[in-house]
């Protein structure tokens, strides 16, 4: 399993960063970049279903969703918590 890549492409898949989720940095600032809130609350429903994760209320905020990088650390923490 690649954690970027599969956050590129739900990235990808979204109005905002359609044609260019794979120009992005890891460090990029999705919302300097176009993340709204709405995109936001979509790109989390569906990293919760590709990746079978549910983000605790302690993760819904504006750093989890910053960059990719932030994302990818989010979802392998949550990832981590569901094998143990």
């Amino acid at each position: 399993m690649n954690i970027t890549q599969d956050i590129r492409e739900i990235l990808g898949s979204t109005e905002a960063f359609a044609g260019r989720a794979d120009q992005l940095s890891e460090d990029d600032s999705l919302f300097d970049m176009g993340l709204d809130s709405f995109g936001s609350v979509q790109l989390m429903l569906a990293l919760e279903e590709r990746f079978e994760v549910e983000f605790p209320d302690a993760l819904l905020n504006r750093k989890s969703f910053s960059a990719i990088r932030s994302i990818r650390d989010a979802v392998a923490t949550l990832i981590n918590r569901e094998a143990a």
